[in-house]
């Protein structure tokens, strides 16, 4: 079924689409292993019919998704996330981010976090995330983290819909009531009582009507992407002989099997590896852009694999522009292949290596941010800032690429993320988490890292649960007035 609709009518559709709609539950038929929809939702002028009913549904699965999915099942809410692919975990596993960044806020461990890193143990994943020599917390593997996290959904009784793509959000006086995704099946209707953005992009937010940027305020530019990629057969040990003994490279004093090694250029500290990416250059098999920035993790539970944590696209490719994605998708996907091959022919240790597997989506730092009723700023974080309905906290420098790198701060300090950055004053039913909260370019810059963003999905199913048992709208709840023993976060 194929339609073709203009914006004004798309539109004056959106506001009056869900005239007729009516709640009905779902037969589940078990000749052919569906869900029968019992009921459909006009859309475009068709009827679409009803996928999923739940009383919370939540979009995207990264970090913040399936932390938001697991603690609003875990209260007991039915509960549905939506996922366009089939693995769990988003940039963690999709887009190849080895590592987990430390908040260095003491304390910041919320109930998800901790369960989580116990499960990683079973893997040999227990590196010390407030090692004060690194600022990597934890070097996850994707095949482990994506089994873990289909199992605490199923364990919080969370249904999951993979392969399945948002494509608009049906509203009525100021709430969503259906989202409409692309299935397998055709489009599809989803309906809930209350909806948590974290796709990342804030695209449930946006087709909602929520007020949104994108962008360095100053510049309209988007923090560059990455395009992660994984090398096998390598000789780690020799590796870590050349770069860190014979070299001396003191960046992370990390040794097999949690070793890292880096290089930036035009930065004011002087990377040992910096000259052996620039001889690529002078020798033609590496561009300026190629050699900018390198960095790569071992992943534990892969022996002789590295997971490399670039090339960095450049400026011109923008997270926020669809054309300008795809093509920074070739762009980068030709500057895998050379320094793959740079490394293969001149890296001791990587005489045997070869490409294992690129990742599956770029790594996008930050592309759109809504406006709630919370703005988060620079001042936030240099202030310390604290919040009566704080969800989480963090110290994580700003690290905006290519326009800031701020300061540290102090040992054993942290500012926190209010509630209200995760909500709005235009849709009642909607919670906001992830990378893409109320905030600042520059202090987006500091809170989107896996471990926070954990922290706020955490807190978003919390109060999406608590709100719908006490008959509350999500965007009037009060988070200190939740009782301290359901919160996942106090404020100190």
């Amino acid at each position: 079924m194929e339609f073709i609709i203009s914006r004004r009518n798309f539109i004056k559709m959106t506001s009056a689409a869900t005239a007729g709609l009516m709640l009905a539950p779902l037969a589940y038929n078990t000749k052919n292993n569906v869900y029968a929809a019992a009921d459909s939702v006009s859309y475009g002028g068709h009827d679409i019919p009803l996928l999923y009913e739940a009383e919370i549904c939540i979009l995207g699965g990264g970090p913040s998704g399936v932390a938001a999915a697991v603690s609003a099942g875990k209260m007991g809410k039915t509960t549905v996330l939506i996922e366009k692919g089939i693995t769990l975990g988003g940039l963690q596993t999709m887009g190849n981010v080895i590592p987990c960044m430390t908040t260095w806020a003491p304390g910041s461990d919320t109930a998800f976090v901790t369960e989580l890193k116990k499960q990683l143990e079973k893997y040999g994943i227990d590196y010390n995330d407030h090692n004060e020599k690194s600022e990597v917390g934890i070097w996850t593997n994707p095949e482990a983290l994506s089994f873990i996290y289909d199992e605490m959904c199923q364990e919080a009784n969370t249904e999951i819909l993979y392969n399945t793509v948002f494509v608009d959000a049906i509203t009525k006086n100021g709430a969503i009531t259906a989202c409409i995704v692309q299935t397998i099946a055709g489009l599809r209707a989803v309906k809930a009582k209350t909806f948590i953005d974290c796709s990342g992009d804030a695209i449930l937010s946006r087709s909602a009507g929520v007020p949104s940027e994108h962008g360095f305020e100053k510049t309209g530019n988007n923090q560059p992407m990455s395009f992660r990629f994984e090398m096998g057969g390598i000789d780690l040990e020799r590796v870590y002989q050349y770069v860190t003994v014979e070299l001396g490279d003191d960046f992370c004093p990390t040794r097999p099997p949690h070793y890292e090694f880096a290089e930036a250029r035009h930065r004011t500290k002087q990377y040992v590896l910096e000259k052996f990416m620039v001889d690529g250059i002078n020798s033609g098999e590496l561009t300026e852009e190629d050699a900018e920035y390198m960095q790569a993790f071992a992943i534990v539970g892969k022996p002789g694999t590295i997971s490399m944590n670039c090339p960095e696209l450049p400026l011109k490719y923008s997270a926020s522009d669809p054309v300008s994605y795809s093509r920074g998708v070739r762009a980068g996907r030709q500057m895998i292949h050379r320094i793959s091959q740079y490394f293969i022919k001149h890296m001791p240790g990587f005489e045997h290596a070869y490409l294992a597997k690129e990742a599956s989506m770029l790594g996008a730092r930050e592309s759109w941010r809504i406006k709630g009723k919370y703005y988060l700023v620079e001042d936030d974080y240099h202030n310390q800032s604290r919040f009566k309905d704080a969800v989480a906290r963090t110290a994580w420098f700003i690290d905006a690429h290519g326009e800031k790198v701020s300061e540290k701060l102090p040992k054993g300090a942290y500012y926190e993320i209010p509630y209200r950055s995760l909500i709005t004053n235009e849709i009642s039913n909607l919670i906001v988490a992830g990378r893409c909260i109320s905030a600042s370019f520059i202090l987006q810059a500091s809170m989107r890292i896996q471990l926070t963003c954990m922290s706020i999905g955490e807190a978003a199913g919390i109060a999406a649960a608590w709100g719908l048992q006490h008959n509350i709208a999500a965007n009037s709840i009060e988070w200190d007035k939740i009782p301290e023993t359901t919160r996942n976060y106090v404020s100190m």
